[in-house]
């Protein structure tokens, strides 16, 4: 039976998509007081963010880092009633390219200075490497970390701090691992966006933090709960393959014509999903970049010097030791980031591969006892420079776009396809929403 529209003086948001976009969304509503109702059409909430059960352990489509300058996701955990200490390990900023180079940032000084000292203490580089990197950051801050026009980052990066080995140590693994697209067309001003709010404001923006559990227990299940608390409903399991609008608002439909009527609607789907909707959304078509993750199970006993390890040159990008962080003995994620040769592996190759790099690596390593391979091949847009990104708000009244692709409004505040993206676009529509409500009340 479809639910009966309550007065446009109460409002009822339908938020389609539980993924982190649309889970934040709701959460922000239901704070609000206002009645609010996701749907999702899989059988599990987190979207790209989200636990996988295998070999009765709990993994992840994907190994996540979060930064201190995470503030929103940071306050969604707070609002939820998750603390960040139960769920995250906080580390200052700690960069081991193995066999290369180590950055760490000295926590004892204030921002920037912690950087820079850091830079100054770094081993692997020379010393005029650092004086050419300490030369650039203090350009970049006097810059406001703003460009004239957006470069693909590796152009940008042959004018103002030209350095094949600094390209290859620092700024291609820091691209990777923030914006998942190649050095040679990632954007600079989103790359520049990431770098001044992690280390030109405070000291602690810097700072890595590693989920110590897996995504859907960490975000999606618990902000569930709390929607659920606050009299919102989430429905898992119930795709939405229609909306239309209706005289009070919007009438969505399932693919047994189920119809639910809204005054509002928030839509959190993917760009591609949104276009198919039944309404002109305009929505930009988007390419895509992968995402690969190796799971390498070793006996329990079995532990890597650090937590977190870099490699340059290497198919793999990053080792991190889950067994130290999650207490999944044994257990080790490599990830490899954004589109390459690695594709062309199937499943077992790329394995295989991975079991080698590590081996030369590490010589002390046994053989694995098992592997699992996770590949997200549209695991973000790519973010290239001068991508166009729709807004929050849509042509048509009251109907919202949220994802970790719509844009913030201002060039200096976008980000690439990560959590804090994703969380910062489903609160700006339920914002828009509460004022709304709020101005009518």
């Amino acid at each position: 039976m479809a639910e009966v529209l309550k007065p446009l003086t109460q409002k009822s948001v339908a938020v389609i998509g539980g993924g982190i976009a649309g889970l934040s969304a709701a959460a922000k509503l239901a704070e609000q007081g206002i009645s609010v109702t996701l749907f999702e059409a899989a059988p599990q909430l987190g979207g790209r963010a989200r636990r996988v059960n295998f070999n009765n352990l709990s993994l992840d489509n994907g190994q996540h880092i979060l930064l201190g300058a995470y503030h929103q996701t940071l306050g969604l955990l707070s609002l939820v009633g998750i603390s960040e200490t139960s769920v995250l390990l906080r580390q200052p900023l700690s960069l081991h390219m193995h066999g290369a180079m180590r950055l760490k940032t000295c926590s004892y000084l204030p921002a920037p200075l912690h950087l820079l000292a850091g830079i100054c203490f770094a081993m692997g580089l020379s010393f005029g490497e650092k004086l050419r990197l300490i030369g650039f950051f203090t350009w970049l801050k006097v810059q406001g970390f703003k460009v004239s026009q957006d470069l693909p980052l590796l152009d940008f990066l042959h004018r103002h701090c030209p350095s094949g080995k600094l390209t290859q140590m620092l700024w291609e693994p820091l691209c990777l691992a923030a914006l998942n697209t190649p050095i040679q067309q990632a954007s600079t001003q989103v790359f520049l966006n990431v770098l001044r709010d992690s280390f030109n404001n405070k000291k602690n923006d810097s700072d890595l933090l590693l989920p110590k559990t897996d995504l859907s227990s960490m975000l999606a299940e618990p902000i569930a709960t709390y929607i659920r608390s606050k009299g919102g409903v989430v429905m898992c399991n119930q795709a939405i393959n229609k909306i239309e609008q209706s005289k009070h608002g919007f009438r969505l439909k399932d693919k047994s014509e189920q119809t639910f009527n809204f005054s509002h609607v928030i839509v959190a789907t993917s760009p591609a999903q949104a276009q198919n909707l039944g309404l002109a959304l305009n929505v930009p078509a988007f390419s895509y970049q992968p995402i690969y993750t190796v799971y390498l199970q070793y006996p329990a006993e079995t532990k890597l010097p650090r937590i977190m390890t870099g490699f340059c040159n290497s198919l793999s990008q990053w080792v991190f030791d889950r067994g130290a962080l999650c207490n999944q003995a044994g257990l080790m994620s490599v990830v490899i980031s954004a589109e390459g040769q690695h594709q062309d592996l199937t499943q077992t190759q790329l394995a295989e591969a991975v079991i080698q790099e590590l081996a030369s690596d590490f010589p002390e390593l046994p053989p694995p006892l098992w592997h699992k391979v996770i590949a997200e091949k549209r695991a973000t847009f790519s973010c290239t420079a001068e991508l166009k990104r729709p807004s929050t708000e849509t042509v048509i009244p009251n109907l919202y776009l949220a994802g970790d692709y719509v844009t913030s409004g201002c060039a200096l505040s976008e980000y690439p396809a990560t959590i804090e993206s994703a969380v910062r676009s489903g609160i700006a529509c339920a914002t828009q929403i509460a004022h709304q409500a709020h101005a009518k009340s």
